[in-house]
């Protein structure tokens, strides 16, 4: 499902509870992760609903390297030509999406959180855990003072460690917009509770430093927050981190 402008120049696609995003800057694209494997379909109805083409695609950003997120990633690569870029710190887990660290069982989460074994399981029937790993990558890193990536849009990467250990949020400052990956969600999809709030303890590596990471998502001071899983949030990001707080970790 595409959503236009849900900031400006930004669309987002969203495949059983996973968004993934088109941002559009001067005739080219930039893709901000790649969901599941099944959205490369995904991909193709939205370059024609958005009246491009694949040759205008420049690159590939992984906010982080889950399996949910890597889906066509390889695709993009082989087939498309599309690099793919992915912090340093998430590169082995680009190579191998399922070996993930976490805090929690993930089994014993989805027992107790039927809304959230619903979800899983429809990510799952979309291939979720087939992704194949990315074996090609352009490495970035963490700057003390953050520079734009010489890309569409000039994105400005913001390290927001703790649900992957590399995973950054994506801010357009022109466009008042940040791409929060999961280091913020509206939809916790391995419990099925909504509103802004971390992932839960079943697929994240350190919940104590994706708290301290909110401080970097609410910095930016930006409008819109749009996360790797739920609706866009659009009273800004100091409020969404709030809430994350008020919420804790499950």
């Amino acid at each position: 499902m595409l959503a236009t402008d849900v900031a400006p120049g930004i669309h987002r696609v969203e495949d059983a509870h996973v968004n993934w995003y088109v941002a559009e800057a001067d005739g080219a694209l930039l893709l901000i992760d790649a969901g599941l494997p099944a959205s490369r379909r995904s991909l193709a109805r939205a370059l024609r609903q958005l009246g491009r083409r694949v040759d205008q695609i420049a690159a590939l950003v992984l906010t982080h390297a889950h399996f949910d997120h890597v889906g066509f990633a390889e695709f993009a690569r082989t087939r498309l030509g599309v690099e793919v870029w992915v912090h340093d710190d998430d590169v082995p887990l680009a190579r191998k999406p399922r070996q993930y660290t976490r805090e929690g069982s993930t089994l014993r989460c989805l027992a107790t959180h039927p809304d959230g074994a619903r979800i899983v399981a429809e990510m799952g029937l979309r291939g979720a855990f087939l992704a194949p790993g990315v074996r090609v990558v352009r490495r970035f890193g963490s700057e003390p003072e953050p520079l734009p990536l010489p890309l569409p849009g000039a994105p400005v990467p913001v390290f927001t460690p703790g649900h992957t250990l590399g995973h950054v949020a994506l801010h357009f400052p022109d466009r008042d917009a940040v791409i929060a990956g999961d280091a913020l969600v509206t939809l916790d999809p391995y419990t099925g509770a909504t509103g802004p709030r971390i992932v839960a303890r079943a697929a994240t590596a350190d919940s104590e430093r994706a708290l301290r990471s909110l401080d970097a998502l609410a910095a930016t001071g930006a409008t819109v927050l749009l996360p790797g899983h739920g609706e866009p949030w659009r009273d800004g990001a100091a409020a969404a981190v709030a809430q994350a707080r008020a919420a804790g970790v499950a």
